[in-house]
């Protein structure tokens, strides 16, 4: 892992129980190209917004905490910053930790997109992906991670 990569960051949660099973440290990446009406995060979206952040700032952030049971990467969109978040996901993998994956892209949309390299590195590296679009129409409080019934909790690993 390179400790210089930066993320441009929209906040972090140094201890959730709603992004993802267990314990959890909670990244918000800058970022976000879709704009879904009633976002939950619509300060994500500007792509110039936040602040950046190195990867060895955010792992001694990780490190410190022995409670975390994984981290969760959500946004902004995630897979805008893929490559980054993948060499941190292997980090916390190799530590044990789950990584949870928010994106506004479907499964299949990222799997069909098969020459961007970065995009399979983080899936791979990925145990949950909750997938797809924020549906304002669709907006459910019964599904545990989700905000509108088109999501989807997919059980990688």
């Amino acid at each position: 892992m390179d400790n210089c990569t930066k993320i441009r960051i929209a906040g972090l949660v140094k201890e959730s129980v709603v992004d993802g099973p267990g314990i959890r440290f909670t990244i918000f990446v800058q970022g976000c190209l879709r704009g879904c009406p009633d976002c939950h995060n619509p300060q994500t979206h500007d792509p110039q917004g936040g602040e950046e952040i190195t990867i060895g700032e955010i792992a001694s952030m990780i490190d410190s905490n022995p409670l975390l049971d994984g981290v969760t990467f959500s946004g902004g969109e995630p897979f805008l910053q893929a490559k980054a978040l993948a060499e941190l996901a292997g980090y916390c993998r190799q530590r044990n930790l789950s990584v949870v994956v928010y994106t506004g892209f479907y499964y299949e949309e990222i799997l069909s997109d098969s020459d961007n390299r970065d995009w399979l590195e983080l899936l791979k590296q990925t145990d949950i992906l909750i997938d797809g679009p924020f549906d304002r129409e669709k907006r459910t409080t019964e599904l545990a991670f989700c905000g509108s019934s088109n999501q989807r909790v997919l059980y990688l690993r």
